[in-house]
């Protein structure tokens, strides 16, 4: 095919396909799309005259895409963020007067701690844009951030889709959070001894100070675990349960008095916090100016 049969190819059936393929439901295109179902059969339809090939068959209730299927997507989606990138850098960008919705995930202690400040300052600057924020984690964002469903993703992350950009955010320690008036530190006899509160979104009973813990021959017992950050400290206050949590969300939970953070008993080794974001927006005006609004609240504060 030369580029002047191109013509002929709508640019809407590549976008179909493309989410035919992360979705794999007829159903789920058509809510991730807007259209009707009827609409994404129809031009499943055209799509497969197009490519002399059925695309995708239907095993229970999953469409499993054909080895020709996979050939064009693999193609395609490179070419799509390209056309993707070239269009919005002729677009302007005016944090003032644009109504743009941005969708980011987010960690729920990024959510809990840090995006409060970062609100003020978009609020400031961007007053008409819209910010949808989807809660994350290192499983959940390279799926999201794949199907275009968010651009922006802040939380540990590990595996991330091949057209994925990262970079650090901050480096930051664990702090113990105690409600309790006895005074000076906790010791690690102490530490192992007391109830545990764990914040886990699978609903997990151990974490990485368990695995620290081991190391040293160590146990401790968790009593409690909550699916988010937010309330811990009025689950703490009156208790003698003590819960590890990151620096910048000790901060937070502290500010409003009834709870302490301190340094923990054992060494523990930092952890990193991540943005990752598509590569197919890597240049587009509006994302680059949030992530460096997101760079400037959620960052090392030494950086700034």
């Amino acid at each position: 095919m030369n580029r002047n049969d191109l013509r002929r190819v709508d640019l809407n059936l590549l976008i179909v396909f493309e989410t035919l393929m992360h979705e794999r439901s007829v159903t789920r295109a058509a809510e991730k799309l807007f259209l009707g179902q009827p609409a994404i059969s129809a031009a499943l339809s055209r799509l497969r005259g197009l490519f002399d090939d059925p695309l995708f068959v239907r095993t229970g209730r999953s469409m499993e895409p054909s080895a020709r299927a996979v050939e064009i997507f693999a193609l395609l989606s490179p070419a799509l963020d390209s056309i993707s990138t070239a269009v919005s850098r002729a677009a302007d960008f005016d944090p003032a007067t644009s109504t743009a919705v941005f969708r980011i995930g987010l960690s729920d202690d990024v959510e809990f701690a840090l995006l409060p400040p970062l609100l003020k300052r978009l609020r400031a600057e961007a007053p008409g844009i819209v910010l949808v924020i989807r809660r994350v984690n290192y499983i959940l964002a390279p799926p999201l951030l794949a199907s275009g469903e968010i651009s922006i993703a802040v939380s540990y992350t590990s595996d991330l889709p091949a057209n994925a950009k990262r970079k650090v955010l901050r480096r930051s320690r664990p702090k113990l959070l105690r409600a309790d008036t006895m005074p000076g530190p906790i010791s690690l006899d102490d530490f192992c001894a007391r109830p545990h509160a764990l914040v886990s979104f699978a609903g997990d009973l151990s974490g990485f100070i368990d695995t620290e813990l081991e190391k040293l021959e160590r146990k401790r017992h968790v009593v409690l675990a909550v699916p988010q950050f937010n309330g811990l400290s009025t689950l703490l206050a009156g208790t003698d349960i003590v819960a590890t949590v990151p620096d910048y969300t000790a901060e937070a939970l502290t500010a409003a008095g009834g709870i302490r953070a301190e340094e923990l008993p054992l060494e523990m080794p930092g952890f990193e916090l991540h943005m990752a974001w598509r590569g197919a927006q890597d240049n587009d005006p509006g994302e680059r100016w949030l992530r460096s609004r997101i760079q400037m609240f959620f960052g090392d504060p030494e950086s700034l």
